[in-house]
């Protein structure tokens, strides 16, 4: 998109763009998101951004009435392959929070001094500034979620001092952390999570999103003791239990979401209702992550439909179906396992194998079991060489691996067919382009071959 275009889009409020790119106000200080409600600024005026980090970098501070920082992420990232594209995958995983700079440079292959300067050639941004202003968001969620005390607030949400902290928080929102927190919706007296009761969020997508399918996909495949559906279609919740870097959670969704008001010309959004219980408030970027890639809530459902819609074969199931989602996996190499053995085996492996909850959740008790401990206790046959591969790193699934070399790797481990790696590609490593091998795929179909092979499964033309 051309900046002219950009500016059409902000001035009709267009939400199909949220996330896709920012805009800022050279006479307010202040940047939004393009279906900002506010009197649209005046041309001259106007700067645009690919990211809230450079929007932040140059000296702009978050819009309070549209909240920028907590629209969808760009969908532009799950497309692409490219070392870009997979280090904000693994920044929204928090690699940089926990492993540094040089952690992300080594997962990519490449050398810090490369990322920093493709990041910002590209985003106007590098890794730091990027991961600075998702701290700044989980921040912001914690002061307003949760009654945790601002110095514990710092360092969960990944920043190593307690005065990093507080000038972060005043340069993106222009108030303190106590400010911030008075500013949650419901004041001083706002109802808060607690450790007991869970962080009450808010999944936020762009355009439609067909809810039920992902749940009836969800309550087919749950898996005793680890997940569960509960409910009536319509008003289902999913809960499952979640192993992070710092410890672990409880988390649930409901099927039943709220929608956004559209503004004159505007196309709407909405979200999912969530609440995640967690051990240790710094894994709350990272479970936030991994939810939105299991519920695909970071598609572009317009640019799909579009280009599926004009398809004859796929456009009466495309109007039928408008928003469709490609589920993807909250833990990768739990998502790959269970390709290979099935639900049914699965819940032997989390009986046998799984770490116990120290207190169940209900009918939640375990942790998936770790491909370590799988490959330790099962060390033949396919499951075996598919669990030392993910333990060593033979295999790498997390969301900067790169998907062709992910999929050779898997490829040369025996008993891997190819319907079980494409299944892996389009679950554990969020693939929006992969087809069942054996059928016959139109070239006009990409790059999201994966949602029109949702449409036809749930239309009965190919069998799960």
């Amino acid at each position: 998109m051309d900046e002219d275009t950009r500016y059409e889009a902000v001035r009709s409020r267009d939400a199909r763009f949220d996330g896709a790119f920012f805009f800022a106000v050279e006479t307010t200080g202040i940047y939004c998101r393009p279906s900002c409600p506010a009197v649209t600024p005046k041309r001259r005026n106007v700067r645009f951004f690919r990211t809230a980090a450079a929007a932040q970098g140059s000296g702009f501070r978050a819009c309070r009435r549209c909240r920028p920082d907590a629209v969808p992420g760009s969908a532009e990232w799950n497309v692409r392959a490219d070392v870009v594209g997979r280090a904000v995958r693994l920044i929204g995983d928090g690699v940089v929070d926990r492993e540094g700079v040089g952690g992300l440079a080594d997962r990519l292959g490449y050398s810090a001094r490369q990322v920093q300067r493709q990041l910002t050639a590209e985003l106007g941004a590098g890794p730091v500034a990027l991961a600075r202003a998702q701290r700044a968001h989980t921040a912001r969620t914690l002061l307003q979620t949760t009654e945790l005390p601002v110095t514990e607030i710092a360092f969960a949400s990944g920043f190593a001092s307690v005065r990093q902290f507080n000038d972060t928080v005043r340069a993106v929102y222009a108030t303190t952390p106590s400010g911030l927190r008075e500013a949650a919706p419901g004041g001083r007296g706002a109802r808060r999570g607690s450790p007991a009761t869970g962080i009450p969020l808010r999944l936020a997508h762009r355009g439609p999103y067909q809810a039920r399918p992902v749940f009836d996909l969800l309550e087919r495949e749950a898996v005793p003791g680890v997940e569960e559906v509960t409910g009536t279609a319509g008003a289902r919740t999913y809960r499952r239990t979640l192993r992070l870097p710092y410890g672990h959670a409880v988390v649930a969704v409901e099927e039943r979401g709220g929608t956004t008001t559209a503004s004159s010309g505007a196309h709407p959004g909405g979200w999912l209702e969530a609440r995640l219980r967690l051990t240790d408030p710094r894994d709350l970027t990272t479970a936030v992550q991994r939810l939105r890639r299991l519920f695909d809530l970071d598609a572009d459902p317009y640019a799909v439909d579009e280009r599926l819609a004009a398809d004859p074969r796929l456009a009466p199931l495309v109007a039928a179906r408008p928003g469709l989602r490609s589920p993807g996996a909250a833990d990768p190499a739990e998502a790959a396992v269970r390709a290979l053995t099935g639900s049914a085996d699965a819940e032997r492996l989390v009986q046998r194998y799984g770490k116990t909850l120290d207190a169940p959740s209900g009918s939640l008790t375990h942790l998936f079991p770790e491909p370590a401990v799988l490959a330790g206790a099962e060390p033949d046959g396919s499951l075996g060489a598919l669990a030392t591969a993910l333990a060593d790193g033979t295999v790498r699934l997390d969301p900067g691996a790169d998907r062709d070399d992910a999929e050779a790797a898997l490829r040369a481990l025996p008993g891997m067919g190819p319907a079980v790696v494409a299944t892996i590609r389009v679950r554990a490593l969020g693939d929006p382009d992969v087809a069942p091998p054996g059928l016959d795929v139109p070239d006009d179909w990409r790059p999201w071959r994966s949602y029109a092979v949702r449409h036809l499964l749930l239309q009965g033309e190919l069998r799960n």
